[in-house]
């Protein structure tokens, strides 16, 4: 496996993109690094005013995207899914910020949730994780952990009502 850096990730588009714009360069915790990228990116939405269905239709698409993205940035680091390619995460982290609270507890929450979820990969998002390969399987398995945050989150914030 090639150890990306900023050659590489200046090296094609698609690298710039998976590496999360450089937060996957982190020497330690890549993936809660490019989870941590997604917030500038929502709070530029949250400012513009987009709507939820327009802010679901913009995540849909960078997911879609990001299958392509991922696919190439692994196969030139030589790995399907190294620590490096946070663009899953960043993808993921914006679906649960679109349903979280706007507040610092409800951002809080659905970071730590997502978080937990994508470390600790309970079933299926384990079985995804092993048996879908390429671009699709590195971006599915943060959907997966998303889903189960959003879950989670709602029942919280339900509680807490």
């Amino acid at each position: 496996m090639t150890k990306p850096d900023l050659r590489f990730l200046l090296a094609h588009p698609a690298h710039f993109l998976a590496l999360g714009f450089g937060s996957g360069l982190a020497p330690r915790a890549p993936g809660t690094f490019g989870t941590l990228a997604a917030f500038p990116l929502f709070v530029l939405w949250l400012w513009l005013g987009l709507p939820e269905g327009l802010m679901l239709l913009l995540t849909a698409f960078l997911f879609v995207a990001g299958v392509p993205i991922c696919a190439r940035a692994g196969r030139s680091l030589g790995a399907h899914d190294p620590g490096a390619i946070v663009w899953d995460e960043i993808v993921a982290m914006l679906l649960v910020l679109i349903y979280a609270p706007p507040t610092a507890a409800g951002w809080l929450l659905a970071f730590a949730l997502f978080r937990l979820f994508d470390i600790v990969k309970p079933w299926p998002i384990r079985v995804v994780d092993a048996r879908v390969g390429g671009g699709l399987g590195v971006m599915l398995d943060d959907l997966f952990a998303a889903v189960f945050a959003l879950a989670v989150q709602a029942a919280v914030w339900r509680v807490l009502a």
